[in-house]
């Protein structure tokens, strides 16, 4: 189990978080990435750029086709990045560009030639590269920049802006691995891009005390003395040492990591490069993220007067600019304001509804029976049509009360009506009061109206056949002539009148 850590260590570690955050908002960042398609060797030169510029940059960004520039703009805010590069390829060329967030400038690069760093190491017979080297930034050295010309100053201060700055007086020697160099030439106005690993070793020994110094100890089974490797050097091949000199031999302020590099004492920087090599050359400096002036051009040259010109023009398209957005915000509160008006008026028409509709169920309340009465005059409006369509003639008023019903609940109250009797009522009557007289003579018709006591018979015969009891009255059909018809029958089976 360990040890909980003391106050002193938790003290330690906020100030290490903090100093950390500090100097992250402070180092530049940069994305590395293309656009367009540009093919498997410009992909490979992309990641070994990628490579160059760590620990700050997005080693494993992803890059899609529906990605725009803007993507790349909204989501380096966040992230603290500071620079772009950017590669495009044209079938002739092979394009890069730079561009610091979020106001530029931008600068067009044509990449002349490159080579990749699989191709640098593998023409190398001893490489030095491992991973602990690109877990610090790299030592940025320009050559040959201080000519004059606004463009190269420009050059030289978008380069070293991209690296973070080093103080000399507190910088540790030990964490200064890589070394990033940028030679300008002032005839072919060319740029070389070279990336090299850095090494430091003693000098001012013999070439057997500089083995004995390594990490490998040197096989001394055929001597038979110490003495024989230390001033004759022997089984060593005159390749195992680098010629150092006054060019690459300086005295070190302090303690390098290394046997034998101690403070005060000579040593020699030996440089192994590591890739990727490119030659660049500028083609033009632009304001802004790609959409400014053109602040210089490789290519093209004009005159104040096309300048002025140019400008004139620029502002013009500037001005039209502000209006088409001027009349897009117009537009826009117009559409809210009649979006509102919209949203008010179909509220009060919810409103209404719902009154409308409280007042409809307080009306419920007030007559419950109403609709269980309209439900029944439905029903009964069913029957009367499908005995329309079985018999073929209207039904008698008293068949089915329930629809009359209905169309007086329907229709304004009126005054009541007295009711008139039907024919074969009045001619029932008329055979009551006629009883006791003398009887008709037979004529021999059915129908006639002039024999109510034969009709009254016939009726009471009729009854008995359909199954009415005597004395009951049969049904009544609208438009009859004479007496009244045997009764209908209902039930499951019967379809319409029998008649027999």
């Amino acid at each position: 189990v360990g040890h909980p850590s003391t106050k002193n260590q938790k003290k330690a570690r906020l100030n290490a978080l903090r100093v950390a955050q500090e100097e992250y908002s402070t180092i530049p960042h940069s994305f590395v990435f293309h656009r367009g398609q540009v093919g498997r060797n410009v992909g490979q030169l992309v990641m070994d750029v990628r490579r160059v510029m760590e620990p700050f940059t997005a080693r494993s960004l992803k890059v899609r086709k529906s990605n725009v520039l803007k993507d790349f703009v909204s989501v380096a805010g966040p992230l603290g990045v500071t620079h772009f590069v950017v590669f495009s390829k044209t079938p002739t060329t092979v394009n890069m560009r730079l561009a610091r967030l979020s106001k530029g400038p931008t600068m067009y690069f044509k990449v002349l030639k490159y080579t990749l760093i699989k191709d640098v190491v593998s023409s190398l017979k001893r490489h030095r590269m491992h991973q602990q080297q690109f877990t610090h930034h790299p030592l940025l050295v320009l050559n040959d920049f201080g000519m004059e010309g606004m463009q190269v100053k420009l050059m030289a201060t978008m380069f070293q802006n991209m690296f973070p700055t080093i103080n000399v007086h507190k910088v540790n020697l030990n964490v200064i691995k890589r070394c990033v160099l940028l030679n300008y030439d002032r005839v072919s106005q060319e740029i070389e891009f070279r990336h090299y690993s850095l090494k430091v070793v003693p000098v001012g020994m013999s070439r057997g005390v500089k083995k004995l110094m390594q990490e490998r100890f040197p096989k001394m089974s055929r001597l038979e003395d110490i003495s024989e490797l230390l001033m004759k050097g022997a089984n060593l091949s005159e390749s195992e040492a680098e010629q150092d000199g006054e060019h690459n031999i300086t005295e070190l302020p302090q303690v390098f990591s290394g046997r034998g590099n101690m403070c005060s004492e000579q040593s020699a920087v030996r440089l192994t490069e590591i890739g990727p090599r490119m030659t660049l050359k500028l083609v033009k400096i632009e304001e802004g993220l790609g959409e400014g002036n053109i602040l210089y051009h490789s290519l093209v040259s004009k005159s104040d007067e096309e300048l002025q010109e140019m400008l004139k023009k620029k502002e013009v398209k500037l001005k039209q600019k502000e209006e088409r957005k001027k009349q897009q915000e117009q537009n826009i509160a117009k559409k809210r304001e009649k979006r509102e008006e919209n949203k008010k008026k179909s509220l009060a028409g919810m409103k209404k509804k719902h009154q409308q509709q409280e007042e409809d169920t307080d009306s419920e309340v007030e007559d419950p029976g109403q609709h269980e009465d309209l439900a029944v005059a439905d029903q009964s409006d069913d029957e009367a049509e499908y005995y329309r369509q079985a018999v073929g003639e209207e039904p008698d008023e008293d068949m089915f009360p329930t629809a009359k019903r209905k169309m007086s609940l329907n229709k304004s109250p009126r005054p009541f009506k007295k009711r008139k009797l039907s024919t074969g009522r009045e001619s029932a009557k008329m055979g009551k009061k006629n009883k006791g007289g003398p009887k008709a003579k037979h004529s021999g018709k059915s129908g006639d109206k002039g024999q109510p006591g034969e009709q009254k018979q016939r009726n009471q015969k009729g009854s008995k056949k359909f199954g009415v009891k005597k004395g009951e009255k049969g049904l009544k059909f609208k438009g009859q002539k004479g007496g009244a018809k045997p009764a209908f029958k209902k039930g499951p089976g019967a379809r319409g009148v029998n008649k027999t």
